[in-house]
């Protein structure tokens, strides 16, 4: 390969061919509603609903309603305030995710226990949670507030078992379906099983708004309750009164705009992922020590595959593995990460195995983005303190995974080349 090849990039969400976005965006600054309101907000609100209500089988229709706001964390932290979450209370959240999932719960001063993942999905295992659930009724008095597992990389959870075990001992679920756009689970959307949904338009999701997230409701009255939150909470009066904390969290017009025409390229977003996970899998089957990550052998799941991923065993030797963690890095791994703490140690004691450190460096200097996973919530400094319920999984994924690049501008020729990348960095 030359050494003018372009930078293969985790996953980064395009625009549509036709330039749809801008028609909208171009409406919003015509019209002059640059606001968080608008035309385009209740178009995109009504284009999700349409694909959160469609369903592969012929059972009966949903009827859920989408509320449009600044970001999924804050989608989690409505959500949580529309369950009751309160000082003190507990909810039951996937340790395996991103920071966005946990962090809310902080925000309202209640307390996240942490519960681990099973083999086949990564995700929440669901014995694992109704263990702890019983548990902390033992030793608090009461159950957990609410519930939020996590669609990993856009692979579905086991939602039928966490909604039965939801429904046992009446708390809210949650779904964080963020990374799952599109995901479904017997046929319908994640995000539409549980009291609310999240959904995630960051500018490397399955479909982007630039930054912007959304709430899948239940029903009227939870979406003018969301709303309401959303828009600082003001009362119907003249002037303003507030009877509760209230948020700026709602879409821009302009945002919302992007999302329509980002709507229209979903359905082939989807589809392109799905086809880099197959070839990843045809093209990687046959490497020693190297395994693609792959959704259940079972008709139920239907994960987008928002991002592919891989593991490396510990006997897999790579290239440069004698130097890993030898130096301090400058910058946060991976995307616009903006500001970071500076640290000075280069190693902490959870972190991935030297191979996969050693691949990581390998692939960035073939120009391409490999991250590892998500570090377990429950490892992290700041959660020290907090209960977790595991078996261990997700710390033992967390040392060996490695997340592969997969968005719509990675091509069939770019993950040959990447394969390719993958068996030369290892070292025979």
């Amino acid at each position: 390969m030359s050494e003018e090849r372009k930078t293969i990039y985790l996953c980064l969400a395009h625009m549509s061919e036709d330039g749809m976005e801008q028609k909208y965006v171009k409406e919003a600054f015509d019209t002059n509603w640059v606001v968080p309101i608008g035309p385009n907000v209740n178009a995109f609100e009504q284009d999700l609903s349409n694909f959160a209500n469609s369903k592969t089988d012929n059972t009966e229709p949903l009827d859920r309603k989408v509320v449009c706001l600044s970001a999924g964390t804050a989608a989690v932290h409505l959500a949580l305030i529309a369950c009751g979450v309160q000082v003190g209370d507990e909810v039951c959240v996937q340790s395996f995710t991103f920071c966005a999932s946990s962090h809310p719960i902080t925000y309202l001063g209640a307390k996240p226990v942490f519960i681990g993942s099973e083999k086949d999905t990564w995700n929440m295992d669901p014995e694992l949670l109704e263990k702890a659930i019983l548990d902390r009724k033992e030793k608090t008095g009461k159950y957990p507030k609410a519930i939020v597992p996590v669609a990993l990389y856009g692979m579905p959870y086991r939602i039928d078992r966490i909604m039965e075990i939801a429904d046992k001992y009446g708390i809210a679920v949650i779904e964080d379906a963020a990374e799952g756009m599109g995901s479904r689970f017997n046929g319908q959307v994640l995000g539409t099983f549980g009291k609310f949904g999240v959904l995630s338009f960051n500018g490397n999701k399955m479909i982007t708004t630039s930054g912007g997230g959304a709430l899948i409701c239940r029903n009227a009255e939870d979406v003018n309750q969301i709303m309401w939150y959303a828009t600082q909470a003001r009362d119907a009066y003249p002037y303003y009164q507030h009877t509760a904390i209230g948020f700026n969290y709602r879409m821009s017009n302009v945002c919302a705009g992007i999302g329509c025409g980002q709507m229209t390229v979903l359905d082939q977003h989807i589809a392109h992922h799905k086809h880099v996970q197959a070839l990843y899998e045809d093209l990687m089957k046959d490497i020693p020590g190297v395994k693609i990550n792959k959704q259940p052998n079972d008709p139920r799941y239907d994960s987008n595959y928002w991002l592919c991923t891989m593991t490396l065993e510990p006997s897999v030797k790579v290239k440069g593995q004698e130097n890993a963690y030898k130096e301090v890095i400058k910058t946060a791994v991976g995307g616009a990460a903006g500001v970071v703490h500076q640290v000075d140690s280069p190693t902490t004691d959870c972190q991935p195995n030297d191979n996969v450190e050693a691949m990581r460096l390998f692939m960035l200097s073939k120009k391409v983005e490999c991250r590892p996973v998500w570090k377990p919530m429950h490892k992290q400094p700041v959660y020290a303190d907090a209960v977790v319920y595991t078996n261990g999984i997700e710390e033992d994924l967390f040392k060996i995974g490695m997340c592969l690049p997969a968005g719509p501008y990675v091509t069939d020729d770019d993950v040959r080349y990447i394969v390719d990348c993958i068996k030369e960095a290892i070292e025979l």
